[in-house]
């Protein structure tokens, strides 16, 4: 874990943005609903809410503790819980592998 964590950190460290911190997911319940965006919410894309990056913005998530990645475009505000600092549609959680586990420990960076 220690290894995954230091080439996160390597490979950010030129990122325009980087930040680390928890992160979680949303879906049913939003499916199908406007976004902060203007867009309508789609579960199913590779999407998230981040409090204050522009909408469009295309982001790389990796799980801290798998060290699987995907990119992400930002098209709604949020996660309004805690010190989360994204919050990931299901299908990106899918991808990174802890939609089961619900929250997880990211590295956001934007190129």
């Amino acid at each position: 874990m220690a290894a995954i964590c230091a080439a996160s950190v390597l490979s950010f460290s030129s990122a325009a943005y980087a930040q680390c911190g928890g992160a979680s997911w949303y879906g049913p319940g939003f499916h199908g609903k406007t976004a902060a965006s203007g867009e309508t919410f789609n579960e199913n894309a590779m999407t998230a809410a981040h409090r204050t990056l522009p909408f469009g913005t295309k982001v790389e998530v990796v799980d801290q503790r798998t060290g699987k990645s995907v990119e992400v475009t930002i098209n709604d505000r949020g996660p309004f819980h805690g010190k989360r600092i994204i919050d990931l549609s299901k299908a990106a959680a899918t991808a990174l592998g802890f939609r089961n586990r619900g929250v997880t420990t990211v590295c956001i960076a934007q190129e």
